[in-house]
């Protein structure tokens, strides 16, 4: 599957946006989405995964309330709104595909090119 983020930008803080993610591919459906980003000088974190149906989702705690994932499988997409913006937001934002359907026990294994997301104080 080829996996490409897109709808990032500049925002100011408690400002909004919402990510795409395009697959192609038939396995889309089958398999859980993730969306994990990376700071410059961090290592990649994980931010939050979709299950193939969208009934499970998971979130790292710091964006919990803030963010949600969701996805159109009909559409090959998974997308991330990400709402009351933070500085401490600011990475590049990569799409992935899980190893598994659901998303207890995921790994992911497909990696998408990323999109930036700055957000000013």
């Amino acid at each position: 599957v080829q996996l490409q983020a897109s709808g990032g930008g500049l925002v100011q803080a408690r400002g909004s946006l919402r990510l795409s993610c395009a697959a192609s591919g038939r396995t889309f459906s089958s398999y859980a989405m993730g969306w994990f980003r990376q700071a410059p000088g961090k290592e990649r974190e994980f931010v939050a995964s979709i299950s193939w149906s969208g009934s499970g989702t998971n979130y790292v705690d710091s964006v919990k309330g803030r963010f949600t994932i969701s996805r159109d499988n009909a559409k090959n997409t998974v997308y991330l709104q990400m709402n009351s913006l933070k500085p401490e937001d600011t990475a590049v934002y990569y799409c992935a595909q899980g190893n598994l359907p659901e998303v207890t026990g995921l790994g992911f294994t497909s990696w998408g090119r990323g999109t930036q997301v700055t957000v000013s104080s």
